[in-house]
């Protein structure tokens, strides 16, 4: 008996030894690495995000505090987790299930040991509320995280962007770059396309807790590294009086696009896009009412309209048109061609059937400047298509497209902000895949006048004029001209790019920017004249949309030219969606011109960092001198024809002669050539009119 019962116990003490060396020996180490997880935690320090600031030193954005209240699965005792629930639903007025699934949620995502977000931007005085409730709530804390303060509201919210919370597909490709679950992340504009510079580098901070997740002590920290201060290359000055000289020239406009470029380096001075919206919107609480209400309101305001919309561009094409006819031969400077207000075309399958292509008027004999700068779509009608009644060799649509696109059309800028679009360079190609139909020379006609399905973005218009005023180089424009610290040590500037250099010669181009000059001088954009700076430019009026009663049709205004003259150092560009060249974009882009070159006198405000003042750079904007007077422009109504030879119009008309503006220029009567069995019209007598004996 007694030798059963030492072996009973020596069984007995076998057995917790066994058990020992389990525990101790065995799963020491995973057991001790649990204990040191409930003991010891990692707290994420987040870096502060970097500032942004305007090209002289003005503060544009700030970090202010935003409150948020979480709950750590891990710190929550299962036989508290009703109560935390129902203590925190009561304080912040959340369902009790809302915040179980927010729990769950976060569970799944990141496991139990992260803080599951359960309401964003807290007020003040309901945050003091839970820090006085945190003791009696264990797993619940109250965060204090940055959130963005854009001091401009919505003068450069198209530029800005905004910062938002990490979404789902986001954070599976941040995460393993640091970015958790909870995080906010740069979405539009400059915050997008510089969220790495922004952010800075979180730190971090090993610290011990009790049970209920309350932190005892630190053991060790990582300081976070701050993100970059970034300075634009925006004017916040200039902005401003671009957005309020748009606001005049688009009244009963959805939707309008301004933009100032330096045009040897790129920079983007101003960059305006109407309507707008106040970014701040997106720092706070957002419900889905008010995100539907942004994105159905008239005019699209959460859309860049200068990058993420194209649009025709109208007569502002004559002038790659122009520059691809010189280079070609097609063209010289002494080129003449006379505009009696229309050109007939006959139907190649029968004769009988006459195309009319309109004029916007009358306009007599033109050389190449003339053409430009009276804006005759004739004149480009030759260019573009030819005339083969005059054996007049046209450049057509495959040199049409290609001259194009080495001007930048049909592909993206490349400027440092995201949502650009393409634009379309249409050829022949194109239109089989797309319409279905063969190109005819109706559609190169079209082409030709920058209508059609040729389609651009403001910014590209602006880019391509800027080639032209800096004899040829296609830079990608920026709207970031530097980094800085944040003692306001510059570390990394913005260097210019030359994305290619069109393939036009110097001399065309500078008869290219005669023409232009000429056409404000004396041509179609004489209101964008300025009293204080040679301007030279180029007006359009698109067609868009259906046909209306009286036979017209809506239309685009556009400017798009560069100034000084004779030493180009920025372009302008101006878009109106309801507007004409004439009389909205060019009094429009006169009065930036000579805001940009009014003579200035205040010193560049101090602030963190300090930059070289640009023209237009000052606190108070300083009054120029007196603007001539806009006149208006008279439309001819489309297919107006004059019947005999107009009176010949100078290629430079005095001053004093009222200047058409570039009205509307009228879809022809047919784009496309119909089959032979399409009923035939009325004849018109091709003795309608005769061009002068040797005219080209």
């Amino acid at each position: 008996m007694a030798a059963m019962l030492r072996a009973l116990i020596i069984l007995m003490f076998g057995i917790l030894v066994i058990q020992l060396i389990n525990l101790q020996v065995i799963h020491g180490a995973n057991y001790k690495n649990q204990s040191a997880i409930n003991a010891i935690r990692e707290v994420p320090i987040p870096a502060a995000r970097g500032l942004i600031y305007d090209r002289n030193g003005k503060p544009i954005v700030e970090n202010t505090a935003r409150f948020t209240v979480t709950i750590t699965p891990n710190d929550l005792p299962d036989d508290k987790a009703p109560t935390v629930y129902l203590a925190l639903s009561n304080a912040i007025d959340i369902p009790v299930s809302d915040i179980q699934k927010a729990v769950a949620d976060s569970i799944k995502a990141q496991g139990e040991f992260s803080p599951a977000v359960i309401k964003n931007d807290i007020d003040r005085d309901t945050a003091l509320i839970l820090l006085e409730m945190e003791p009696r709530t264990p797993g619940m804390k109250v965060q204090v995280d940055p959130a963005r303060q854009y001091l401009t509201g919505d003068l450069l919210s198209h530029v800005l962007g905004y910062v938002g919370p990490i979404t789902a597909d986001e954070y599976s490709t941040l995460s393993s770059q640091g970015y958790g679950y909870n995080d906010y992340v740069g979405q539009t504009g400059v915050e997008s396309t510089y969220e790495t510079q922004l952010r800075g580098k979180a730190g971090a901070k090993l610290v011990e807790v009790d049970a209920a997740g309350r932190e005892l002590r630190t053991m060790s920290e990582r300081p976070p590294i701050d993100g970059a201060n970034v300075v634009l290359s925006v004017d916040l000055d200039l902005q401003q009086q671009v957005t309020d000289i748009l606001k005049q020239y688009s009244v009963g406009s959805d939707n309008a696009t301004a933009a100032v470029m330096n045009i040897q380096t790129g920079e983007i001075l101003s960059m305006v896009s109407l309507p707008s919206y106040d970014a701040n919107v997106f720092s706070g609480k957002l419900s889905q009412a008010q995100v539907n209400d942004l994105i159905n309101a008239p005019g699209k305001p959460l859309v860049d309209h200068t990058i993420g919309e194209q649009y025709p561009p109208g007569s502002t094409f004559k002038t790659i048109v122009g520059s691809a006819a010189l280079q070609e031969g097609i063209a010289s400077e002494s080129t003449t061609i006379t505009s009696h207000g229309y050109i007939t075309i006959e139907n190649e399958f029968d004769p009988n059937v006459v195309y009319v292509y309109p004029d916007w008027a009358p306009l007599g004999a033109l050389d190449f400047k003339g053409g430009v700068a009276m804006s005759s779509d004739v004149y480009f009608y030759y260019l573009a298509g030819g005339f083969p009644k005059e054996n007049f060799r046209g450049l057509g649509q495959e040199k049409i497209a290609q001259y194009a696109r080495a001007f930048g059309l049909g592909q993206a800028t490349g400027i440092d902000i995201p949502g650009e679009v393409d634009g379309l360079v249409p050829d022949t190609k194109w239109k089989q895949d797309n319409i279905g139909e063969a190109w005819v020379l109706g559609d190169t006609y079209n082409y030709g006048i920058g209508q059609g399905y040729v389609a651009a973005t403001p910014l590209q218009m602006l880019d391509a004029v800027a080639a032209i005023g800096n004899g040829g180089k296609l830079i990608t424009p920026h709207v970031v001209k530097e980094y800085r610290d944040s003692m306001g040590n510059i570390y990394d500037p913005i260097a210019t790019q030359v994305r290619s250099q069109l393939p036009v010669d110097a001399a065309n181009l500078q008869i290219m920017r005669d023409a232009m000059r000429q056409s404000v001088t004396a041509g179609v954009a004489r209101n964008a004249a300025s009293s204080v700076v040679e301007v030279a430019g180029k007006t359009g009026t698109a067609e868009f949309g259906d046909k209306k009663a009286d036979g017209t049709y809506d239309t685009h205004g556009w400017f798009v030219g560069f100034a000084p003259y004779n030493d180009p150092k920025y372009a302008v560009m101006v878009f109106v969606q309801h507007g004409t060249g004439g009389n909205d974009a060019s009094p429009a882009a006169s009065a930036i011109f000579s805001y940009l070159f009014a003579p200035k006198t205040t010193p560049a405000p101090s602030g963190t960092p300090s930059g070289t003042v640009e023209p237009g750079a000052t606190d108070e904007p300083t009054t120029s001198a007196p603007e001539p007077t806009p006149f208006e422009i008279p439309t001819p109504l489309p297919g107006t024809f004059v019947p005999n030879p107009a009176p010949i119009v100078t290629d430079t008309p005095a001053l004093e002669t009222p200047a058409p503006t570039d009205t509307p220029e009228p879809v022809p009567t047919a784009t496309s050539e119909p089959p032979p069995d399409t009923p035939t019209p009325e004849p018109i007598a091709e003795r309608i009119y005769k061009h002068p004996e040797g005219a080209l």
